[in-house]
């Protein structure tokens, strides 16, 4: 029994009373339930309706997974341990190590997606006459493959910067693992561990960020330009679903970040922390579906179908 137990780590989890407990299972409970419904919906829809089997519509496939991975790899988990004592949230090593790899995973895929899905946008506004060339299946494939392929890499780095070390204590302050839970877990040095995680999260952000700010501007800069009442309705349509995605993505992330700086609000620091993978998932299909006006035909004449 005391090798079983060595082998194990103990998730601290949310410290909850009587009454808020049954509040927050039930909301991360629902949460997943949408996020499970909402993104397979969409998807469904989109593989099916020929229509919409454009670019823009493929990535938000490639969104809907990952939102689906983020909610997946710890929701469920996180609602058994809320049904279990303190002393009986266990998880081994190995496993903590891959819900740390699939969380930044996840938080990386955010951001890559959304990039590319800007880039197709101001393709589509910017310069529509050569929008099938340039955003042809073989570039389509290109972007997502180079998307998912930096993201495999870096986390892989990241995360194996962090399993090298020797560990020191079983004790995980967190409602799931990630990068910052393995690291803790030892006692030698972290240097190392801490430069890099900076200078990958302000290289990811950076080009998160600027991307972003630059496609957009050039959008604007077009349609102030062109002074047509048509351009700028179908850019407002276009840009202000992905822009709202996005923007909700980033406050999550720095709320989190900001109250790490409150050790004193640590329990909402992990309900925060937990949010960040259920809001952006649960409200995503949501926004598109209302939106998007082609998906929003495509569940009308489904309905009308059936």
């Amino acid at each position: 029994m005391e090798n079983r137990s060595s082998a194990l780590l103990q998730m601290e989890g949310l410290s909850l009373s009587h009454s808020p407990f049954l509040a927050v299972f039930s909301i991360f409970l629902l949460s997943y339930v949408l996020i499970m419904v909402g993104n397979v919906g969409n998807m469904f829809l989109i593989l099916r309706e020929r229509s919409l089997h454009q670019p823009v519509y493929l990535l938000l496939c490639n969104l809907c997974i990952n939102d689906i991975i983020g909610g997946t790899h710890v929701i469920p988990r996180l609602l058994a341990d809320m049904l279990r004592a303190p002393s009986e949230r266990l998880i081994s090593y190995p496993e903590c190590v891959t819900q740390a790899f699939v969380t930044h995973i996840f938080a990386t895929m955010a951001h890559t997606i959304l990039m590319i899905m800007a880039f197709d946008r101001y393709v589509a506004i910017c310069d529509p006459l050569h929008y099938t060339t340039i955003m042809s299946s073989r570039m389509l494939v290109k972007l997502m493959a180079s998307a998912w392929g930096v993201a495999v890499v870096m986390v892989s780095i990241l995360i194996g910067l962090s399993v090298r070390l020797t560990r020191c204590r079983s004790m995980i302050a967190n409602p799931y693992c990630d990068n910052a839970s393995l690291f803790k877990l030892s006692c030698e040095s972290t240097l190392i561990n801490n430069v890099f995680g900076l200078l990958y999260t302000v290289l990811l952000l950076s080009a998160s960020i600027g991307s972003i700010l630059l496609t957009y501007g050039k959008i604007t800069l077009v349609c102030l330009r062109m002074n047509s009442s048509s351009l700028n309705r179908r850019a407002l349509q276009t840009c202000s679903t992905h822009l709202l995605v996005y923007l909700l993505m980033l406050l999550s992330g720095a709320v989190l970040i900001t109250l790490h700086r409150f050790p004193q609000y640590s329990d909402y620091r992990k309900l925060m922390a937990i949010l960040l993978l259920t809001v952006p998932g649960t409200v995503n299909p949501i926004v598109y579906g209302v939106q998007c006006r082609d998906i929003r035909n495509a569940w009308a004449r489904l309905s009308r179908g059936k």
